[in-house]
């Protein structure tokens, strides 16, 4: 216990060595930032991101974008600050900068860019890298994220059905209907866990309703046929189960 007493100010010590180290640096980026010009600033940012260093050139770009923000690289310093942020893991600030964007430019020849970005903030901020790193089952989380995600998909879509973002704007709203769906089965069986199926059957009807491409209609038409056999609904289980022999005859739920 001694040598650990004696240890504890040394680490502390140089903890705070540290900070006053880190502290420091940062100040003398800030002196040098500010005596640089706005294309001295914009080739810095440049150089930083060429070597994946999208943290300092999001501190340099902030630092143009705030000392020029009518300049005529200002687009464009917008433009890469929100890639910068997005690389970052930055979320919010990569959706302020996005929304600023399109709402002082929403005529601009990559406003859809901005949409696209939107988008993939939002789906990026619905995962968790640990979860997926360790395989761990998480679809019962509030998917809020992804249905905005997908809102800002579906607007890209709408609003620029030709932009070069398209085709995987497609793609990923595809993912993200599988994505809320899955949601949705989890719902269910945990209202078949508390014997709530009239809850359960309806949010297995609303998977077949709203996301027929999903991977989920199969579980979707057992946990009805199962409701509807334990409410006593004999019509409706025997529709849920002739869909579900049409559809997937290998079910297990098929007598």
């Amino acid at each position: 216990m001694k040598s650990i007493r004696l240890l504890a100010p040394v680490l502390l010590g140089a903890m705070v060595s540290v900070a006053g180290c880190s502290s420091s640096s940062d100040e003398e980026e800030k002196a040098v930032l500010a005596n640089m010009g706005a294309q001295q600033l914009y080739n810095r940012a440049k150089e930083s991101m060429e070597v994946g260093n999208f943290s300092a050139a999001a501190q340099t770009l902030g630092a143009l974008d705030s000392r020029y923000p009518f300049g005529p690289l200002s687009h464009q310093v917008q433009l890469d600050l929100i890639y910068s942020y997005y690389k970052s893991g930055k979320s919010d600030e990569t959706l302020a900068t996005i929304d600023r964007f399109i709402r002082l430019n929403p005529n601009h020849s990559d406003v859809d860019y901005a949409y696209y970005m939107r988008g993939l903030t939002n789906m990026e901020s619905d995962s968790n890298l640990f979860q997926d790193l360790m395989n761990i089952d998480r679809t019962d989380r509030d998917p809020s994220n992804s249905r905005q995600a997908f809102e800002d998909f579906r607007r890209l879509m709408q609003q620029y059905p030709d932009s070069k973002y398209a085709a995987d704007a497609r793609k990923r709203m595809l993912h993200i209907k599988d994505r809320l769906a899955r949601y949705e089965i989890a719902i269910a069986r945990f209202y078949m866990r508390r014997h709530a199926y009239v809850a359960a059957a309806n949010r297995g009807r609303y998977v077949i309703e709203h996301f027929p491409e999903s991977t989920q209609i199969q579980q979707a038409l057992e946990i009805m046929v199962s409701s509807y056999e334990q409410l006593g609904l004999d019509d409706l289980r025997g529709n849920a189960m002739k869909t579900l022999k049409l559809n997937f005859p290998e079910s297990d739920f098929i007598s």
